[in-house]
This record gives structure tokens, sequence and C-alpha cells, in this order.
């Protein structure tokens, strides 16, 4: 036996096997799970929700139903996965601030958009919507191809056939292996517009298009603030972004005072959250122009923002906000869907409305179809009941009489086994009320019904009339000028942006600006005496940097890796305590030394130098560092770090080194860069000497040092002069033994 099984096991390579199995997986993930169909704008979860409730009557007209039932019946008979995932699919398309119109009316807690989480199944309930029937409007006409369900007792549809555009109506998205989709809501009314000029012209270019339905109609309101070509564009393609704003308006207060109201936020995001960024970014002065924000909100979104003062203009604080916050926000449109044929593509707007068209026209002649086959058999008993209704004596001597009365009468009155059977399966009460005139006026009726569905069939215009007039009425049903149906996002396109600088609303201030060699700053309020400040340090920290400057100053921090670091004065903490690790503000290495700290000023030129002698000079607007990673300006090493950071300030430049030499030299021979090791500016030949200090003067004012002592001059300076990266000349007597020239 283990021979015979051997004989048949086939071999195949471990890496296709794993290709083939993946690739099943992927596709069914991507059809079965994550991605929309065209047709009807539903996963298979939500078409299994909605068909569950369809069949436990949860019409808009009947009693809510808890949740937990249709959970349910959904994982008994047609979704074997988690219930989690069928609740919240469900959740979902109750909630008006995700979907544009709800399918499900829900009853209880279904969550808000604070981003609180619903509650749980046993509470809710909940029953379908108007929407939600027109998606399955002629489900029962043979409209649409059923499938067996998973365990095969039942059946489940393969699409819904309704014409309510529920793909772009309630957008959706999904992440799948290797694809996701993001496809955003719009309105209804405009989409019928577009589906109709679609079915008269369908060559229609995506302007025409989108001249119709202009862009998102996101159920959270906004503004959409693309210009024309580029919604153009992202439609065309099926991909791209839109920027969506929040809603505000001015508020006058008394006095003169002012607030902005926030009515309506960028779709998905989470208010909570929102409000908890702009109050971070205030704790954090990165928004200089807002005072406060308070969350005023209801039913209704009202989020307060309060100006720092009277005087700022609400459109530059607004356009500050639009940078720094939420409150604009990008939706990356992914027209990724299931097209009718199954496959997995990015669809443009032109082709998803051709598509749905062609569905609708599938649709109808099915139900035609299907009609037509119940007129048929209806006009075939009718037949029947008139030969009944003209012969009801004989008929009813013949059931009386006849052991096989239904070959008797087939025989006798040349009836069919149908006729037959409807004859005999009706009461005589009913025999006794026939009428003539009524089986011929429903005779009539029927006949010209199906003459007329026979035209129908046969002619593509009155078909395309057919799909207008259904498009028509979800149109009219949806109205802008209902509650429902009123467009909530408004197109404003931004013909000018509007430059902020923060800076200019900062109130201007002198502040004196204190560092510790450990790294704590502070800026203490005034213009302090530096040489009498009295101030409290952590215990073995100590005094490195004190200088003035303004509040509206850049300070600057140059470290021993090379590289600035950009704060701004009127970030920093007060000096009642101990200030803030600069650490905590830039990222800074725990064993980085701060060569320098110093007002940054863009239009001086700075040198920067190395411990072993390399130096250069950069311009202060190159010193500009725009994030918290800082600028790298020097290249350096652990052996030969950056010691040296000062402005230029003379045409001569003098450096002392520890080799007790001393060297001047021209200043024009130090190279200006933006960034690199730079050129040797005093050569040493020992790895263990180097910079001690450095200082520019104008030649014609005379090189001198201070000390304790005083400033000392030197009459005759020229012996020291010679070319750069020359060792220099031994220093001269009286020069202090640091080294330094004490400036």
């Amino acid at each position: 036996m283990t021979k015979e099984i051997i004989e048949r096991t086939e071999s195949q390579q471990l890496s296709e096997a794993l290709s083939t199995r993946y690739l099943s997986y992927a596709v069914s993930t991507i059809v079965s799970r994550a991605l929309p169909d065209v047709r009807d704008g539903l996963k298979p979860v939500h078409r299994r929700i909605l068909y569950s409730m369809l069949r436990n009557k949860l019409s808009p007209n009947a009693s809510f139903r808890k949740c937990a039932t249709v959970v349910g019946d959904v994982l008994g008979h047609y979704h074997p996965h988690g219930d989690s995932s069928v609740y919240d699919a469900m959740v979902r398309l109750a909630q008006d601030f995700s979907v544009r119109y709800p399918l499900i009316d829900g009853q209880g807690n279904f969550g808000n958009i604070d981003g609180d989480p619903q509650a749980a199944y046993r509470y809710t309930e909940s029953k379908m919507t108007e929407a939600a029937m027109l998606i399955m409007d002629g489900l029962d006409e043979d409209s649409v191809d059923m499938i067996p369900n998973f365990d095969g007792t039942t059946v489940e549809p393969v699409v819904m056939p309704g014409a309510f555009p529920n793909l772009l109506a309630n957008g959706g998205m999904g992440i799948a292996v290797g694809m996701a989709t993001n496809i955003p809501t719009h309105n209804v009314a405009e989409v019928c517009d577009a589906l109709n000029m679609l079915v008269d012209k369908p060559d229609s270019t995506t302007a025409q298009i989108i001249k119709k339905m202009t862009g998102p109609d996101f159920p959270t309101g906004g503004i959409l603030i693309d210009n024309f070509d580029t919604i153009v564009k992202n439609y065309e393609t099926g991909r791209g972004a839109f920027r969506i704003r929040a809603r505000w308006e001015i508020e006058e207060l008394d006095r003169g005072g002012w607030q902005v109201v926030i009515s309506e936020i960028p779709y998905g995001v989470v208010k909570s959250k929102l409000v908890e960024q702009i109050g971070e970014l205030i704790d954090s002065k990165k928004l200089p122009l807002v005072d406060d924000i308070t969350d005023e909100s209801t039913t209704d979104i009202r989020i307060v923002i309060t100006p720092r003062n009277r005087n700022i203009p609400a459109d530059k604080m607004m356009a500050h906000l639009f940078a720094m916050t939420d409150l604009e926000s990008r939706f990356n449109m992914n027209f990724n869907v299931v097209d009718s044929n199954g496959v997995p593509r990015v669809m443009g707007i032109r082709d998803v409305l051709l598509e749905f068209i062609a569905h609708q026209k599938n649709v109808l002649l099915r139900r035609t179809k299907w009609r037509l086959g119940n007129i048929e058999r209806r006009l075939e008993i009718l037949g029947g009941l008139l030969i009944v209704y003209l012969n009801l004596d004989r008929v009813i001597e013949i059931i009386r009489n006849e052991d096989d009365a239904k070959a008797v009468l087939m025989a006798e009155f040349q009836l069919t086994e149908i006729q037959v059977e409807s004859i005999l399966n009706t009461r005589l009460r009913s025999l006794r009320k026939l009428e003539e005139m009524e089986i011929r006026r429903e005779d009539a009726a029927l006949k010209k019904e199906r003459d007329e569905l026979n035209a129908l069939l046969g002619d593509t215009e009155i078909q395309n009339n057919q799909i207008k007039s259904w498009f028509g009425d979800i149109k009219k049903q949806f109205d802008k000028k209902t509650a429902l149906g009123r467009r909530r996002t408004t197109w404003a396109a931004q013909t000018e942006e509007i430059v902020v600088n923060a800076e200019e609303f900062i109130e201007k201030e002198p502040v004196t600006i204190i560092l510790s060699t450990m790294g704590w700053i502070r800026a203490a309020k005034g213009n302090l005496e530096l040489d009498k400040l009295d101030l409290k340090f952590k215990e073995g920290d100590e005094l490195a940097f004190a200088f003035h400057a303004m509040s509206t100053d850049k300070i600057n921090l140059f470290g021993s890796s090379g590289r600035m670091f950009t704060l701004s004065a009127n970030d920093l903490p007060s000096a009642r305590g101990f200030g803030e690790s600069v650490r905590m503000m830039a990222d800074i290495g725990a064993e980085e030394t701060i060569v320098r700290a110093f007002v940054l000023d863009t239009s001086a030129k700075y040198l920067v130098a190395s411990r072993h002698g390399n130096g250069f000079i950069v311009s202060g607007e190159n010193c500009v560092a725009q994030t918290r990673t800082g600028k790298q300006i020097m290249n350096v090493d652990d052996k030969n770090p950056a010691t040296i950071c000062v402005p230029v300030t003379g045409d001569t430049f003098a450096i002392s080194g520890s080799n007790d030499k001393l060297l001047i030299f021209p200043t024009a021979e130090i190279p200006e860069m933006i960034r690199g090791k730079g050129v040797i500016l005093q050569k040493y030949n020992a790895e263990r000497t180097y910079i001690l200090d450095v200082m520019f003067f104008n030649a014609a004012d005379g090189f001198g040092w201070t000390t304790g002592r005083g400033t000392t001059k030197m009459d005759d300076w020229k012996p020291w002069v010679a070319k750069r990266a020359s060792q220099g000349h031994t220093i001269p007597v009286g020069f202090p033994r640091s080294g330094k020239f004490g400036k």
C-alpha cells in the first residue's frame, strides 16, 4: 500500500507551489473581500448584509431589529468569516459621517465623528433605508444571477440590480494583497445627470462629465479647493488627490473682538484628534497667531478658534492653520474596482459610468424577459378561464361526474395542461364570480403590455429612455433641494495662495538667552546684564552661553557634529525654572557638544573650523535649519570634531594653536563654501595639536588681545603674517598662556 502511494506522489517545486497558492489567496482577497464591484459599488460583505436584511423583511417601514440578528443570519447563511468584520461593515453603512447616503438606518450607538467606537451588536438595532431598497430593486425579477451560498443550502445574488449608483454615491475604501482602493463619495443627483448624458452621448469627455458632477461630495462637507483641470485629470486617470479644507466663518464679539467657528471638517478627519492636534501646536508655540481652541460641538460641529489678538487678519490665521493642521487634508483617490468581467483594475470616471449603464441595460433586458414570461403564462390561463366562463355548467358537470376530469377537459375544450390545472385549482365560488368582461379587459391589457415589452427588446432608443427614466426617478427622490440630497462639499478653487509669515505677528521684545553646559536652554524677558547674572542650574551644571536677542530672532546652535540647529527665540521656555533641554527641541546627540549658540544673522558670514585646523566660511542664510535634525554644514569625524564657529568681522584672520604658534593671514584666503571639510587654516605636525582660538580684525585697526588686565596692542605684528596653511611663528611675549585672544 505504501509503495502504491509513493508511486502516485507527484513532485513539485516549492517556489512554484507557493507562487500558485499565494496567487490564489491574493485573487480571493482582492475580489471577495477588499474591492467593490463597479456595478453595484458593494463588497461581498455589504451585499450579503443587505440581502440578509431583505430576506428578513427589514424594509424602511418595518420595525427595528437587533443587529445581532442580522450578523448571525449573515454569518450562518452567506459570510463564513468573523462577526466583527460583518458588524464593522454594517456600522459603516449606518454612519452618516462615513457614507454619503446611509444604506442602514441605525438605532443606538453607532459611533461618532470623534472616533468613539460603536456599541456591541446586542445593544444596537437596524433596518434598511430607501437607498438600500433602490439598490436591490428588481432582485425578485430574475434581473441578476443567483449563486449557491457557501454550504449550498440557499442562494445569494452575484451583484445587486438596482439603478442607484452606489459606487459613486457612497464611495469605498479597502486594502488587499498588492492593491488598494479609495473612492470618494458624490452627489447622486449630479451622478444621475452625468449618467443620462452618457446614455445619449457615450463619447462625452471627462471634462463634460465633470461639468455635470463637480468632484466629490463628502458627507462631512468641506471645501474642495483644486482647480477644474486638476479635478478632470484625476477623474480621467482614476488616480489623484483632492485638497479639502474645513468650512469656517468669522463670528463677531463685543468690543471689536472676533473668533473663527469651524462648522465642517475634511472627510476622514477625526474631530477629537484634530482639536487635540491644534491644542498641542498652540502649547508648543508653533501657532503664534492662535490663542486658544474650544470644541463646542453637539450634534453639529462647532470648533471655536480664538486669535492671539484682534489685529491679526483672519484669512492669514486660517492659512497658517491649513498649512500646519488637518483643517486641510488630501483625499488620495484610487478608482480600483472589480469590473463586470470580475477583473480588478483602475478605471477612469467615464469607464465607471459606462459599465454601470451597461449593467442597467442588462438588468432591463432580463427584467423585461422575466415579465414577458409571466405575461405569456397569464394569457394562457386567461384563455382557459374564458372557456370556463362560456361553458361553466358543462365544466362543473365534468368535474363532478368524471373520474379523470383533467383529461376530459383537455380533450373536450382543447385546453393545455397549465390551463386545466388553473381551472381545477380555482374555487367554486370564484368560478361563480367570473365575468367575461373582466377576463377580456385583463387579456387586452396584458397583450398591449406584451407588445410594448417586445418593442423595448428590439429598440435601443426605448431601452435608453427607460434607463434614463430610472435615473430621473432617483434624481427626483434625492433632489438637491432635499436635506439628504443637497450638495455638502462646495467647490471654490484657490486662485492665489496666501503666504503667511507667522513671525510678523510675534510681539518683538528683548530677551536674554541662557544655555547651560548640559544643554538646558531658557529665555528671560529683557536684556539682563550678562556679567551680573545670578542663575540657578541643576546639580553639576553651569552657564555655557548667555547673550541678548529679540523674541523674533532665530537662535542657532552649532554642534561638534558639524550641524547647525535653528530654534525660534519665541518658542524657548521662560527663565523661571531650569528651562528645557535643547535635545528635546532638536535631534542633538547625547554625546554631541554645543560649540556655539548665537543669534543668527542671515546677512552675515561665519567661519567654522574643526579641531585639527580645517575650516571655511559659510553664509548666514545657508545656516538656517528647517527641521529638527538640523543642517549638516561641516564634514567631521570623531577624531576631528567641529570646535569653532565665529562671525567674520574683519579683513584679517588670526589663529593660535596648541603648538604655541600664531598665524595671521588675509581673510580673503579662506574660501566660502556651502558644505564640506574645508581647507587647512593652520598646519599642525602632530595629531595631538589643535586649534586654541581664532579672531578676525581689520588690518587698519591693528592687532592685539585682551586679558583681565586690559587690551594689549602690538605695534609690529607683520612677523606672524604668512600664507594660509603654514605653521606660523612662536607666540609673542605677553600672549595669554591659554592661547585665547580674549574677545
